[in-house]
């Protein structure tokens, strides 16, 4: 059988995900295979502490064979990791285990056929430390695709940020007519190439409803001619709207994606909407890179009663 497997970082050590993956693999029975990329002495003291038994199929970075690929037992890439116990603080000390992790499955991504990337947590700020935003930026610079996009899925409405983990006072910075084309594109193109549509996108205002009664405002100047000139396009673009009522239902059950001007602008009301249902997705990447739709959680770890809800959705989209 000719398998395309998932390929999974664990991420960060020190977090919730390896429960979450248990949780997972437990619960849904996928077409393709997974590859977790994780320290294996971790998993298993893991797998201990949280009760959970999975067999270990051993594989080595530089000889993967998808026939020897094994659904029950989880496939395998170790990459060695000095820890004194199992639930840790955040550090970084995890550093290099994590971007070794990153670097091993960008090797395969390149060079195998796979479904995709699906990664665990990091702390932006022990893993990051400014040099990336966020993930998103991370791989772009890794991969060299200067155009990427987040996008927050859910089959009922999906959000994009123009700006994702900027401070707020300088987002206005950031915004520009040409991010505004390009994001609209890449989300277009998903649709299109996902679900065979072109997608209703609304874009919201920067201001407090969208109010331009000053001079050389970002509305004025900025989205609304992106607006005309995508719609010239024939992208199905409206706006802008406000911030504060597009998300009432009656409003945004008219669109398929919501385009906001800054992260929190539209990842807090998705998330009062739909909790942690919805997955990460980054567009532009040479191949489809997905996260769940939370963080390290460490005030969770070792307590084996997080939600493995978005992994799940995480999964069983790239096991289409």
């Amino acid at each position: 059988m000719n398998y395309k497997p998932i390929i999974v970082v664990a991420g960060e050590p020190n977090s919730i995900f390896l429960e979450i993956f248990f949780k997972s693999k437990k619960e849904i029975k996928l077409k393709n295979p997974l590859i977790l990329i994780a320290s294996k002495e971790l998993v298993l003291l893991h797998m201990k502490k949280l009760g959970f038994k999975y067999e270990i199929n051993s594989l080595t970075e530089n000889e993967i064979n998808f026939k020897s690929l094994d659904k029950k037992k989880i496939n395998l890439i170790d990459i060695k990791f000095k820890f004194n116990k199992p639930f840790d603080k955040i550090s970084e000390k995890s550093n290099n285990f994590i971007n070794k992790s990153f670097n091993v499955a960008l090797k395969i991504l390149k060079t195998k056929n796979c479904s995709g990337l699906i990664n665990g947590p990091i702390s932006k700020k022990h893993f990051l430390k400014g040099k990336s935003l966020g993930i998103t930026e991370y791989l772009s610079k890794k991969t060299k695709k200067k155009d990427v996009a987040m996008v927050i899925y859910d089959k009922k409405l999906s959000v994009s940020p123009i700006t994702t983990h900027l401070p707020l006072k300088n987002v206005d910075k950031f915004i520009t007519k040409e991010k505004i084309y390009t994001q609209v594109k890449l989300i277009t193109k998903f649709y299109k190439e996902n679900f065979k549509k072109k997608p209703k996108i609304a874009i919201t205002g920067l201001n407090p409803h969208c109010e331009s009664n000053f001079k050389n405002s970002e509305e004025d100047k900025i989205i609304i001619p992106a607006i005309t000139k995508l719609n010239k396009k024939n992208y199905k673009v409206k706006g802008p709207f406000p911030a504060d009522t597009i998300f009432l239902k009656e409003n945004f059950k008219k669109f398929d994606v919501i385009v906001g001007m800054y992260h929190d602008q539209v990842l807090a009301p998705m998330k009062a909407l739909f909790g942690f249902d919805a997955i990460n997705i980054t567009l532009g990447l040479p191949f489809t890179r997905i996260s769940p739709d939370h963080g390290p959680n460490s005030s969770m770890l070792g307590k084996n009663l997080s939600n493995p809800q978005s992994l799940i959705n995480a999964l069983k989209f790239l096991d289409r």
